[in-house]
């Protein structure tokens, strides 16, 4: 019996939540059961295209402008699903889910559809084009039970809609006390005995960086030991930082842009901290808990399905952000807590949120559903 033809479909393969999820599940996929192939459409944005590439993954740009241009990509997936035997479409994220679906029309070919993000976030047209066409596949998964119960209340498909919890990988999201967090401090010209927080994250608005450096500026003025990393980038880049300059936070906060290689800059985090306003189950909250980083948050969205507070990490309600700095301030004063929480942040991902348990039951749905 031949190995089951698999093509994901994603709008770009840059440094996101749901496109760093390809290369980790493809290192631990029973390669010798399934053939895996990807197709994105923004050729800009292909940070993880070498990753998949070096796993055996089969990369295809089918390059478009905007989401209309991606839209009338279809014949071109449908000639690719032809020529290369697809037996099942695996597709993320909202555009991405809406060519998918006009494929899995044409062609009948089964598709998964993941969703990362609450219905209630999207755009209206977005929302609109998903309820419209959800039932044009063959099963939904949610990312965590809010995303879930988020596709029930508002669009009630017809299909299927299961959870499969997002996962990361344990083994390879080990911290290196040795070496590469102590060269990233070197970098920023950070000292040994300062007390660092820091965050990856893509620079959109549910991000909300700008209260992310807010709560840094009240925490450093009361402990200048506390320094900052931010990693990464994306489209409110200028207005962060010019927030980062208004708030006179050179020298304290570093901006470290997009990174390919994240752990290196985990390493060198005491505290990984989040102030989004809404998540689905963000990758990043697994590596730095995989990478031991104590966690602050706020309860967006699935981390309070990760996070139970006190025990695993501290998190503050959504609207409570300020109080965040407490807890960076609490933390930077008490090296048993810290201690306490880095472990239980490790343990809790090794033990509820290991992206092993995540493959197994993709290919479960992979075998039941592919032609």
């Amino acid at each position: 019996m031949g190995k089951i033809k698999v093509l994901h479909i994603i709008k770009s393969l840059g440094r996101g939540g749901a496109e760093m999820l390809l290369p980790e599940t493809l290192k631990v996929h029973d390669t010798s059961m399934f053939e895996f192939h990807y197709i994105y459409f923004l050729p800009w944005k292909n940070q993880m295209v070498e990753a998949i590439e070096n796993s055996g993954g089969k990369v295809t740009c089918f390059a478009a402008k905007n989401n209309i241009q991606l839209i009338f990509q279809y014949p071109k997936i449908v000639k690719y699903c032809k020529e290369n035997e697809i037996q099942l479409i695996h597709a993320h994220l909202p555009w991405a889910g809406f060519v998918s679906r006009l494929v899995h029309r044409l062609t009948k070919i089964p598709t998964l559809y993941t969703e990362h993000n609450l219905q209630e976030r999207y755009h209206f047209v977005t929302r609109y084009l998903n309820q419209f066409s959800f039932n044009s596949q063959t099963l939904a998964i949610g990312v965590s039970e809010d995303v879930t119960q988020s596709i029930q209340k508002k669009i009630a498909p017809s299909i299927q809609v299961k959870t499969i919890l997002n996962g990361v990988n344990t083994e390879s999201f080990k911290r290196n006390t040795q070496t590469e967090g102590k060269d990233i401090r070197q970098l920023f010209q950070i000292q040994n005995d300062d007390f660092v927080v820091g965050t990856v994250a893509v620079f959109r608005f549910q991000k909300r960086l700008d209260k992310w450096l807010e709560i840094m500026s009240v925490a450093i003025a009361k402990n200048p030991k506390i320094k900052g990393i931010i990693v990464g980038a994306g489209p409110l880049e200028e207005e962060f930082k010019a927030k980062h300059q208004e708030l006179h936070l050179e020298g304290k906060v570093f901006f470290a842009g997009l990174q390919t290689n994240v752990k290196p800059y985990y390493d060198a985090m005491d505290v990984f901290m989040m102030s989004s306003s809404f998540e689905g189950l963000p990758i990043a909250l697994l590596e730095a808990m995989s990478m031991e980083c104590a966690i602050v948050s706020t309860d967006a969205g699935g981390i309070k399905e990760v996070i139970r507070s006190n025990e695993d990490g501290l998190i503050v309600a959504v609207d409570r952000w300020q109080l965040l700095s407490d807890s960076v301030l609490a933390l930077s004063q008490d090296n048993q807590k810290l201690a306490l929480y880095q472990s239980n942040a490790r343990k809790r991902a090794v033990d509820s949120f290991s992206i092993n348990a995540m493959v197994k039951e993709l290919e479960s749905y992979y075998s039941t559903y592919s032609l």
